[in-house]
């Protein structure tokens, strides 16, 4: 149960497996589609393979009433097939086409004409800014002799890059969908380590579905048992990914996934199982707090921004003393050489202590007055910082 000061997020992934004409059953399997996000309500759902826009806006009217923000990513020459739903509203969104998909001589395969890419989506989440991405990696279609394998490596790297660019402003980060690749593989352990983010199958405490969170498996009748090779029952190659901020803390409370046919229906809603993931966000401090415990802090900078402008206007006034006591020395000194004959007013001895007295003080209060300069700009650039903090974390409120 979530708790008053948290948010509960259910995320759905999906591979729709929605190539009109030629994957079976297409049109039948979006209706149950439709029908099941309609019933269940999620709050983000994440579809990958939604080949055709006209597929992507017959989902857009159906869900308008649960669903009232969508976006289709489009990209290479049939599209990137990646599309969002949202309860929340999406403020922002991009998509990076990944450099490397395949070759355009392997028409069979296809990837190359799908236009592989990232789709990221910036939602608010009451007080939390979420930068959700929805992806869906080059297939492997032999794992002994993957020609396709440094494609692929160089897509979770663009995949990462792209994450770790994007993500500065986000309190909290969800990625969702067809990795097609095992939780175990290189581009896989390259994905998770440099940006951070965990897979909800590994932290979740509670899981429902398939034996191992298999996600392409023997059981699913669309499915050609020989292409899984020596993983008889099947294989995890789709994932929803997430991680927290200094903000907010993320958890996954509970993960399931779909199971081969629907009840009541002869066949499943794709080749792919779907995910479910329940999230739990947690702020770490409440907005409102965090805003006075930074204006808290730009008031002791503001004092100590005082006492350096002080100490500072202190050290150029005694500086400017000591200047003038060298003069006023310099000017008896002179007194000597001007009037010819006179005699030097005081002992050569105490002349040159006093000189060596000024020259001391013009030294001293010239490193200090450079000291507090430097102080000072730190000061200014410290308060400058926290006053655009606050102003953002106001907006937020």
């Amino acid at each position: 149960m979530a708790s008053a000061d948290s948010i509960s997020v259910r995320v759905f992934s999906l591979n729709c497996w929605g190539i009109r004409y030629l994957s079976k059953h297409c049109p039948e399997r979006y209706a149950m589609i439709g029908e099941m996000l309609l019933k269940e309500e999620h709050d983000i759902v994440l579809l990958q393979e939604v080949w055709s826009e006209k597929d992507y806006l017959n989902l857009k009217k159906k869900l308008a009433c649960c669903h009232p923000h969508s976006h289709y990513f489009k990209s290479g020459v049939i599209g990137s097939g990646l599309a969002i739903f949202s309860k929340h509203r999406i403020h922002d969104t991009f998509v990076y086409r990944y450099s490397l998909n395949g070759y355009p001589y392997m028409p069979h395969h296809g990837d190359w004409f799908g236009g592989k890419a990232v789709g990221m989506a910036v939602l608010r989440l009451n007080d939390l800014t979420a930068h959700v991405y929805v992806t869906h990696l080059h297939a492997e279609y032999c794992r002994e002799k993957d020609v396709y394998l440094p494609h692929r490596v160089v897509q979770a790297w663009e995949l990462q890059q792209f994450i770790r660019h994007t993500s500065a402003g986000a309190d909290v980060v969800i990625v969702g969908g067809d990795l097609n690749m095992h939780p175990e593989d290189l581009g896989n352990k390259l994905l998770r380590s440099y940006t951070g983010l965990r897979d909800s199958f590994s932290e979740t405490p509670k899981f429902e579905g398939c034996e191992s969170g298999l996600t392409l498996i023997a059981d699913n009748p669309f499915i050609n048992v020989k292409e899984l090779g020596p993983f008889e029952k099947g294989i995890r190659i789709d994932y929803i990914l997430y991680k927290g901020s200094s903000i907010a803390d993320i958890h996954c409370d509970s993960l399931s996934t779909t199971r081969g046919s629907v009840p009541n229906h002869p066949y499943p809603y794709s080749d792919h199982e779907a995910l479910t993931a329940e999230l739990r966000l947690e702020s770490r401090a409440p907005v409102a707090e965090l805003i006075n415990i930074v204006n808290e802090a730009r008031t002791e900078v503001k004092v100590g921004l005082h006492c350096a402008e002080r100490m500072r206007y202190t050290a150029a006034r005694t500086g400017a003393m000591g200047l003038a006591l060298l003069f006023l020395e310099l000017a008896i000194a002179a007194v000597p050489c001007l009037a010819l004959g006179a005699e030097q007013p005081f002992p050569r001895t105490s002349f040159y202590l006093l000189a060596a007295l000024c020259f001391a003080i013009l030294l001293t209060t010239f490193l200090l007055y450079i000291f507090y300069t430097t102080e000072l700009k730190s000061l200014q650039g410290a308060e400058d910082q926290m006053r655009l903090a606050v102003g953002s974390l106001q907006e937020k409120l």
